[in-house]
């Protein structure tokens, strides 16, 4: 960490991470990260715990002709979960037909998307011990859809772990799962990347190296693989 960023990179937030969850002492844990910009942080995370590293990745359903303005979200999974406000459906007029439609779309974007990481099937969440890790959080927005979808999967226990976030928004992630981790809640906040050094894009290459970097020592039963 660096006094003036607060972190190098999402490397190194990731390592601050890990050692945070560590003193949980979790059984039976599965990481899941955002992507992209969580998937660094999480393998950090993922790596120390010994633990298998997935993607969960959440779609936003928007409303009729105005695709940007959401009324819900798709969460993916071995059993993909659907997040909707109903009085927000009904106010801009999305029927049934149309959520069904809206769903059948994003499910095959986040069909199309695992294709392209090579991340296999969702890892299995019943019973586990689920943390989910992010980057940073802004306004949450993606992080509190992903949150109520995982409150339908049976895991045992659910944990958001984040590097930083705005203290006003972490109240309410509270009241969605069992435990928040948050190392730093800097005031003011602005942006999640103002408060790293080195803040560019996650891209999917990389993406990719490290699913790949995780599933090899799942496999193998290591827990050194580099992260470059």
């Amino acid at each position: 960490m660096t006094a003036r960023f607060g972190f190098a990179d999402r490397k190194d937030a990731g390592a601050a991470l890990a050692q945070a969850v560590a003193t949980l002492d979790l059984k039976d844990p599965v990481i899941l990260a955002l992507p992209r910009g969580g998937v660094p942080v999480g393998f950090e995370v993922a790596k120390a715990l010994g633990a298998p590293l997935d993607i969960l990745m959440v779609r936003k359903i928007g409303a009729p002709g105005h695709e940007e303005y959401g009324i819900g979200a798709l969460v993916d999974g071995a059993s993909p979960q659907i997040v909707i406000d109903e009085a927000m459906a009904r106010m801009v007029g999305a029927d049934r037909d149309y959520i069904d439609m809206q769903i059948a779309r994003q499910l095959a974007e986040i069909e199309r998307r695992r294709a392209l990481y090579r991340t296999g099937p969702p890892v299995a969440l019943a019973g586990r011990t689920v943390v989910l890790v992010d980057d940073g959080i802004a306004t949450g927005g993606t992080v509190r859809a992903a949150l109520k979808g995982l409150a339908k999967v049976g895991a045992s226990r659910v944990i958001l772990a984040v590097p930083l976030a705005p203290a006003d928004v972490l109240p309410e992630f509270r009241e969605l799962c069992d435990e928040v981790i948050c190392l730093a809640t800097p005031s003011p906040f602005h942006a999640v990347g103002m408060h790293y050094r080195k803040f560019d894009q996650t891209e999917d290459d990389e993406v990719i190296h490290l699913l790949d970097a995780a599933r090899a020592w799942r496999e193998t039963g290591q827990r050194k693989t580099s992260h470059t």
